[in-house]
Order: C-alpha cells, then sequence, then structure tokens
C-alpha cells in the first residue's frame, strides 16, 4: 500500500476547478496580506506579515505530507499528463502552485483573528476549542470542495470520509494551526526585535510537521501496514487514537495561552510599559 496506485495516477484533473482553486486562493491570500501589513503598521510589528509568509514557505515540505497521507495531485487532461500548473515535483507527485496560497489561508489565518487576542491573554481554554472546531471546518469546506471536484484525492484506505475527504486529515490541520499560532505568539512575546520574528519561519515546520508526523503517527502507519499485517479495524482504531491525541495537544496547547495583561500588571505595575506593543 506505500506506492500510488495507476488508476490514481491517471486521474484526470479538471480543469476549471484548477483555476478556481489557483486564482481564488491567491487573491485571498492578497487581502490577508493587506490585512496583515495595515495591522502590522498599526501595532509596530511584523508578526502578522511573517506568519502569513511562513505558512506560505513552509508549504515547501508538502511532498513529505503527501507521502506520509496518500495525497496524490492530479496531472492528467484528456489522457495527457502535465496539466498541473505546478512549479517543482518530489517523489514524483506534482506540486501545484497554490499549496503556497492553500498554506497561507489554512495555517495563518487564526494569527491574523486571535493572534492579538492571544499575546494579552484574552482567549480563554473553551474559546481556542472553538477556534481549532473553526479551523477544522473551514479545513474540511476547503479540501471537500478539492476532493470532490477532482483536483486532488488522499487515496489511501481513510474510513469516515465526507465527500472523499478524510475527516482525519481536518482535525490534524486544524490542531497543526492551533499550536503553530500559539508557538508563534509566544515566541512573538519574547523577542525584542522585527529581525527576531523570522524564527516564525522555523516555527511552521517545526509545528506542521510535528503535529501531522507525530500526532498523526498512528493513522499513516496503519495507512502503510504490509498487506499481511493491514485491517480496516486498524484503520478505525488509529483514527480515533489521532482524534484523541489532537484533543490533548490542543488542550495542552491552551496551557501555554498567555496570561491576561491585567493579572500580571496587577502584580507589577510597570508591565504595561514592557513588550507588549501598541
Amino acid at each position: 500500500m506505500n506506492l500510488v496506485p495507476p488508476e490514481v495516477m491517471a486521474g484526470e484533473l479538471d480543469l476549471m476547478w484548477q483555476s478556481v482553486f489557483t486564482w481564488a486562493s491567491w487573491g485571498i491570500v492578497v487581502i490577508m496580506l493587506l490585512i496583515a501589513l495595515r495591522m502590522g503598521v498599526k501595532q509596530k510589528t511584523p508578526f502578522y506579515v511573517f506568519a502569513v509568509l511562513a505558512a506560505g514557505v513552509g508549504a515547501y515540505i508538502e511532498p513529505l505530507y503527501d507521502v506520509a497521507f496518500d495525497l496524490w495531485f492530479y496531472d492528467v487532461s484528456n489522457g495527457v499528463a502535465g496539466a498541473m500548473w505546478s512549479h517543482f515535483t518530489a517523489f514524483g507527485i506534482v506540486q501545484p502552485n497554490w499549496t503556497h496560497s492553500g498554506y497561507m489561508i489554512l495555517y495563518s489565518s487564526a494569527c491574523l483573528y486571535a493572534g492579538r487576542a492571544l499575546y494579552e491573554g484574552r482567549i480563554s481554554t473553551p474559546t481556542l476549542f472553538l477556534i481549532w472546531l473553526a479551523e477544522i471546518t473551514v479545513s474540511c469546506i476547503f479540501e471537500m470542495v478539492g476532493t470532490g471536484t477532482g483536483v486532488y484525492t488522499y487515496y489511501g484506505p481513510y474510513v469516515m470520509r465526507i465527500w472523499n475527504y478524510p475527516l482525519v486529515i481536518g482535525v490534524l490541520e486544524g490542531t497543526q494551526v492551533i499550536l503553530f499560532t500559539v508557538l508563534a505568539v509566544q515566541f512573538w512575546r519574547r523577542v525584542n526585535s522585527p529581525i527576531g520574528l523570522l524564527g516564525l519561519f522555523v516555527i511552521f515546520p517545526i509545528t506542521m510537521m510535528g503535529a501531522n508526523g507525530g500526532l498523526g503517527a498512528p493513522i499513516i502507519i496503519a495507512l502503510h501496514l504490509s498487506d499481511a499485517e493491514f485491517s480496516q479495524g486498524l484503520i478505525w482504531a488509529s483514527t480515533f487514537l489521532t482524534y484523541g491525541l489532537c484533543i490533548l495537544a490542543v488542550y495542552g496547547a491552551s496551557k501555554f495561552i498567555p496570561e491576561a495583561t491585567r493579572k500580571v500588571e496587577a502584580r507589577d505595575p510597570s508591565y504595561a510599559s514592557k513588550a507588549i506593543p501598541a
């Protein structure tokens, strides 16, 4: 079960939906960057712009994800390969240009709408779980369109699919968003210079591979057992184990939510003039 089935490799790419994914996603990214730039200028920090760009650069590790989770981007049109608008191929998997815009939308948006609130300690544990559920929902909607319209597929023997999209993938992606956002904000609070925030470009691949390769390890291994050891029961068990690990990870991340500014100020009145940008 380690090789891409020939019938999957021969799958036809929907050219119209390729155009939709490409132009719509990059259009959204332009809007996100403008918002990030405006917020950054107002708050005198490059955090928001760097967070978005870090996710975009991080998309270069997508081939590792594809191999681990049996993801295939269709590249054939009318029986001829080369239909995907791609910039490189790795492990035999053609990488579409919109992987970068997709990463920026899915993985960095929480930094824009929740980053400041996390920084100031205005996010509670229940709210963090609500953000997690919202990100899972967005991931499912985004990817269900791709898997349901013939742009790409998760060909492995997954269970609990929604319009060809494995729910466990959405749960892992939502968890990655939480881990990246919380760690990025904690890093932001500790860095004293704008240049130092370039560390976000390192933090992203760490949380990306940690969440998917670590928390997702049970399902990855179950998908790729030898034929003699493989069973659908193990797929079910590993799926629910992965769900449990993701819940545990989000709960753990909630313990790293910064303490509310007002509580710190009550103990240290000089804190207000220290690290928090305007």
